[in-house]
């Protein structure tokens, strides 16, 4: 219904208002989404401790720092506009954009306000999860600058979509699209967003100069608590979008938790036959994104499916990611911690709802409405992200310096420096050559074997430099020529037998 301020207390307070007949929520349905939210933002700390245990240890402030900025910076844009875009319904509202609902402020003896904040508080946590996928594929190598504005207004490329698929007056929601908690405007839109990000950053220095296996966790505890996290989290998610608990809703938010547990459960057997089968060790990896996948793929249709509906779902779900991850890799798509092949890529299968699907009687109409819906979706995210870059980009440069990069967004943008992470060795790569340079002497650049090879290479190369330049001026007796080539070989020996130790990246 639509609320206008004026005439119903007498004031102007608040021109518009809009609350969605999902939104017409009593005291009960309005502290389930409350406390639904809530447990919603912890998710942030999940997406910040997965993305700090995958970067290497000279970057790990800086990803949770741009957790913290998604939600000042996206939430504030969210208020001010991001709301209002997907539900408003005042004149001149359209079947792309909405209007009216701005600056959300209730007043205090409006008979709607609780209702309205919870709707709000409810898309405000869905919009700055939308957000902060896209960080995790930024990682190590994105100014932090650039992020803030990127994040600030990254806040248009959810909203508009979200009223597609759920707003009233949205094409796709009068089509009969269906998403019950996110699939599409959250993580399909996140993760394609995230795709076109790593897509015009380019890969990290060095990131497949010795073959495309994955990089070594910086931190791998940090990265399984930020899933016991995001699992949680995803509980209130999906349980949280039957919008109360009064009547029936009760019923089908209990079936959503119960398929949401079962989808995971799926995709984490998927995920651990992945990491068994892996030829360098059980992979950490595997296991946390085939989960998370899983938990992707359940949320368009989490209480319309029976358990073993989940189960497949979530295994489905589960492959998709873990096979996603690799074939990103063989082309060169550096995403640190997995988010275009998680959040991307299970999204056709899952939206389809299980209500009336294609095996469950709904015919071809439903399945073209939800492909035309991820079409959509996919096209406005990967195209307005990569827009958004470019702006920015000619305000900002979106990528770190190269010696910024290899010294580490800890040090260069938040001067933290941290101990054990070849910052000599790291320095050592932009400083006039030393013939006492030794490979072996220091350690290995922040734990990062891309950025040590970069590292390694540059020292050759000078060391190549420093020997021509003797070779042609044999009078100044810099270093006689035989000492010239053996330390050219020791320097190749050296990297050669740290390529091959098992733990020659380990700090």
């Amino acid at each position: 219904m639509e609320v206008n301020g004026s005439e119903r207390n007498g004031t102007n307070t608040t021109d518009v208002r809009y609350i969605s007949p999902m939104y017409n929520l009593g005291q009960e349905d309005s502290n389930w989404i409350v406390t639904s939210s809530f447990m919603i933002f912890t998710m942030q700390t999940g997406f910040g401790m997965l993305e700090s245990g995958c970067v290497s240890l000279k970057n790990e402030v800086n990803i949770m720092m741009k957790n913290v900025v998604d939600i000042v910076l996206g939430g504030l844009t969210y208020w001010f506009f991001g709301f209002g875009f997907s539900f408003g319904l005042k004149e001149p509202s359209n079947p792309f954009v909405g209007s009216g609902g701005l600056f959300i402020d209730p007043p205090i003896d409006d008979e709607y306000m609780g209702a309205i904040c919870a709707a709000f508080l409810f898309q405000l946590s869905f919009a700055t999860t939308s957000t902060t996928i896209v960080s995790g594929a930024m990682a190590e190598r994105c100014n932090f600058k650039a992020y803030c504005i990127f994040s600030f207004l990254n806040t248009i490329v959810y909203c508009l979509p979200a009223g597609w698929v759920w707003g009233d007056h949205g094409f796709l929601n009068q089509l009969g699209v269906v998403d019950i908690a996110g699939s599409g405007p959250v993580h399909l839109v996140g993760g394609i967003s995230a795709l076109a990000c790593a897509i015009m950053l380019g890969p990290r220095i060095g990131r497949y100069d010795n073959g495309i296996d994955p990089l070594p966790l910086g931190c791998p505890v940090n990265a399984i608590m930020g899933l016991f996290v995001l699992w949680w989290g995803w509980l209130a998610f999906n349980s949280g979008s039957t919008y109360g608990v009064t009547g029936e809703r009760w019923q089908y938010a209990a079936r959503a938790a119960v398929s949401t547990m079962m989808g995971s459960m799926g995709g984490g057997l998927v995920g651990l036959g992945f990491s068994l089968t892996n030829p360098n060790g059980i992979d950490i990896l595997s296991q946390i994104n085939g989960i998370l996948g899983a938990l992707v793929a359940i949320t368009g249709g989490c209480f319309l499916y029976r358990a073993w509906e989940s189960v497949v779902v979530g295994m489905i779900g589960g492959f998709i990611t873990c096979v996603a991850m690799p074939a990103f890799d063989k082309i060169h798509i550096d995403d640190p911690v997995g988010a275009a092949a998680t959040h991307d890529d299970p999204y056709p299968l899952d939206t389809t709802g299980g209500r009336k699907g294609l095996f469950k009687g709904g015919g071809w109409y439903l399945l073209g409405v939800q492909s035309l819906s991820a079409l959509c979706l996919s096209i406005w995210s990967f195209c307005s992200s990569i827009v958004l870059l470019w702006i920015i980009d000619k305000v900002i440069p979106i990528r770190m310096s190269v010696h910024e990069e290899v010294l580490g967004a800890d040090l260069v943008e938040h001067s933290i420096r941290h101990t054990k992470i070849g910052l000599s060795r790291a320095m050592s790569a932009f400083r006039p050559f030393s013939m006492e340079n030794r490979l072996k002497e220091v350690p290995a650049v922040g734990g990062n074997p891309g950025h040590d090879s970069f590292v390694t290479q540059l020292q050759l190369k000078k060391l190549e430099n420093f020997a021509k330049s003797a070779k042609r001026q044999p009078s100044k007796k810099l270093v006689p020529r035989n000492s010239q080539i053996r330390t050219i070989a020791d320097l190749d020996s050296e990297l050669s037998t740290e390529r091959k130790s098992p733990f020659a990246w380990v700090d």
